[in-house]
């Protein structure tokens, strides 16, 4: 099934675009959203859903600085997470990406190559159980 997303990724399935009506914004959204029971959890994020009348997906993202201390790497959880979004074939659903437990510390260096590894398969698998069949 990961195959599957990563296809998708690959072959930019998904709208060209990361527009404001792409995204969860208000708090009541996010509220509306993480009152459900979480969809889907990988080691260090939790996925919330809920169906939603738009003809397209809708992301938010939280990082919180407890469990990612440093800006740099909260910034590129929420690249990463946006991107993979972007490219996905993913259903009409309102989704939300949070971080659950701690990537690194202050102490070594910001984002490493093997990090953005373990975390891009992580959220490819989050999204993976959320995703139309590709053709």
């Amino acid at each position: 099934m990961i195959d599957n997303i990563a296809d998708a990724v690959q072959a930019g399935a998904g709208g060209a675009d990361f527009a404001r009506v792409r995204r969860i914004v208000k708090t009541d959204e996010f509220s509306s959203v993480f009152r459900l029971r979480p969809a889907q959890k990988t080691a260090h994020f939790v996925l919330y859903t809920r169906p939603n009348e738009l003809p397209h997906g809708r992301l938010g993202v939280v990082v919180a600085k407890r469990f990612a201390p440093r800006a740099v790497t909260r910034n590129t959880i929420k690249r990463m997470t946006r991107e993979i979004f972007r490219q996905s074939a993913l259903l009409s659903m309102d989704c939300i990406v949070r971080l659950s437990r701690p990537v690194n510390s202050k102490d070594g260096p910001a984002t490493t190559a093997r990090l953005k590894r373990e975390l891009r398969a992580e959220i490819l698998r989050l999204f993976a159980t959320q995703t139309r069949p590709v053709s």
